[in-house]
């Protein structure tokens, strides 16, 4: 089998618009999270997201491009630019040819995208209902699909190859990952771009979130301390966007074009609660199922992992019940396991956030950290296992792995480990 190797990451977040500054801030234990500017909240319980700022398209796309894009592609478009550029697969100067190096027709896409342009959807329907139906955006259609970040992509770069999107709810963008790593391992692909991207702090979004009572409504106040994982005093998730995304390759074809190899991409498991359509399994048996299956899919046992990046969502159910599926896919060794919540600092970002977990976890093996869950002040006595309270630790990381869990009881876990070249010690 067809070894999976990373060579190149991207990321637009709340947290920072480059691989940089998003590793810095999850070391300072950074909190993205604040009142929303993008539209007039007086009407909504809850004003607070975690939402990408000082974002500016033309570093990355031109002006008449990006007026065809929905803000989610963009995110996508621009973390995908800086992953290939760190990969070595398009020019470095931002102004240069932007033609993928790298055979077309071997280069697939597969981003992960959970609910498409709302942002387009509020604002055509709007002219639609006030103005009639010629007054509505000309694209429309295009625009608002969750297809069009893959499809923008392919056609920037000039890829060929398979171009899919993957739509599971929260766990679309690491459901992505793994269709990637089959597309690698089975000859079909020698390169994969993939990751998720997602952007749905609009009225409407955040309209129907609120009506699901989901969202966090205590810390309008003090929005840095609303996204709080694992911690007791939680009243609920803090919406967020952004974009994550990896350049995939097979070890080979990185090292035949002498690639610096970040991780192997080594493991993908998942399934599917059959449960309920918004709520876990409480017993958390399926998410254990997918963690346990991509540690066997990675060639690991449970005790090899030390990091391990949960969904982790600050919610009055899953979080316990995230606690329940480490426990029964690591067994004794859950106890020894680094465990956090990227979302902490970052809120949720729906397909996006699959994306920037698995980078958090490359990250966390690169650098031999291990990332912090901020605002865990009072550990709910359910959810007993090391959550690397607030601050930042530092330690060595051979293999992690990023877990995701969607509306509709999807469950996707992806593993990475430190790469070794074959007769080598490391």
């Amino acid at each position: 089998m067809r070894k999976v190797v990373v060579t190149g990451m991207g990321v637009i977040s709340p947290i920072g618009n480059s691989l940089e500054e998003f590793t810095r801030a999850i070391k300072a234990g950074k909190s993205g999270v604040s009142r929303i500017s993008v539209f007039d909240t007086t009407d909504f319980d809850v004003k607070i997201a975690g939402e990408v700022k000082d974002f500016d398209p033309s570093q990355w796309i031109d002006k008449k491009e990006r007026r065809k894009m929905a803000r989610f592609t963009q995110f996508a478009v621009a973390a995908a630019d800086q992953a290939l550029r760190q990969a070595g697969l398009i020019e470095k100067d931002p102004q240069g040819p932007k033609r993928i190096k790298s055979d077309p027709d071997k280069t697939g896409l597969v981003l992960g995208n959970g609910i498409g342009g709302f942002e387009i959807v509020s604002e055509s329907f709007g002219k639609l209902l006030g103005q009639g139906p010629r007054r509505m955006l000309p694209l429309t259609i295009p625009m608002m699909i969750n297809n069009e970040a893959a499809g923008n992509i392919s056609m920037i770069y000039g890829t060929a190859g398979p171009a899919f999107t993957q739509v599971t709810a929260c766990a679309s963008g690491t459901d992505a990952l793994g269709q990637a790593l089959d597309l690698i391992r089975s000859g079909r692909c020698d390169v994969v771009v993939s990751g998720g991207s997602e952007s749905c702090i609009t009225p409407f979004g955040f309209g129907g979130f609120q009506m699901l009572k989901t969202l966090s409504l205590i810390h309008n106040d003090e929005p840095e301390k609303a996204s709080r994982p694992f911690d007791k005093d939680r009243d609920g998730f803090v919406l967020g966007e952004a974009a994550g995304i990896l350049v995939l390759e097979s070890e080979d074809h990185a090292r035949g074009r002498g690639a610096a190899i970040l991780a192997e991409f080594a493991g993908y498991g998942a399934s599917a609660d059959a449960y309920h359509i918004t709520s876990p399994d409480p017993t958390g048996i399926g998410g254990g199922k997918a963690i346990a299956g991509a540690i066997r899919d990675a060639g690991l046992r449970p005790e090899d992992i030390q990091y391990y990046n949960a969904h982790g969502t600050s919610t009055e159910i899953n979080d316990p019940t995230e606690t329940r599926m480490i426990k029964r896919a690591f067994g004794d060794h859950a106890y020894k396991l680094k465990i956090s919540s990227l979302k902490s600092m970052t809120g949720h970002c729906v397909a996006g956030s699959g994306g920037m977990e698995a980078i958090t976890c490359v990250l966390a093996i690169q650098q031999g950290f291990f990332p912090p869950t901020i605002n865990l002040d009072n550990p709910d006595p359910e959810c007993d296992l090391d959550y690397v309270p607030r601050k930042v630790q530092y330690g060595t990381v051979d293999a992690a792995a990023s877990g995701s869990h969607g509306f509709g009881g999807h469950n996707g876990v992806v593993v990475f480990k430190k790469y070794q070249e074959e007769g080598r010690n490391g």
